[in-house]
């Protein structure tokens, strides 16, 4: 089993887990940890789709690391509305 082999199956898996508890959890912190597991998901699949023994392209390394700094945003975001949503509860 190679790496790339690997790297797919714990790509699609990770991809599959996110799908199953966005489809079956109510709570907000959970789909939004799930949704933080499907873009590493996403991911380990784009690393292991670009890698090439042969050449070194920079171009899907850059999107990776443009896609962590906009996932931490996104998080941050629902957090925050999950927050003031699930905020009345509490007072």
């Amino acid at each position: 089993m190679t790496a790339e082999t690997i790297y797919l199956l714990s790509g699609a898996g990770l991809v599959g887990l996110a799908f199953w508890r966005l489809g079956t959890s109510g709570d907000v912190i959970r789909r939004v940890l799930a949704l933080n597991v499907l873009a590493v998901g996403i991911a380990m699949l784009l690393l292991a789709a670009a890698q090439d023994p042969a050449t070194v392209d920079p171009v899907p390394q850059a999107f990776l690391l443009t896609g962590i700094v906009v996932l931490v945003a996104v998080t941050a975001a629902l957090l925050a509305l999950g927050e003031r949503i699930g905020g009345d509860c509490d007072e």
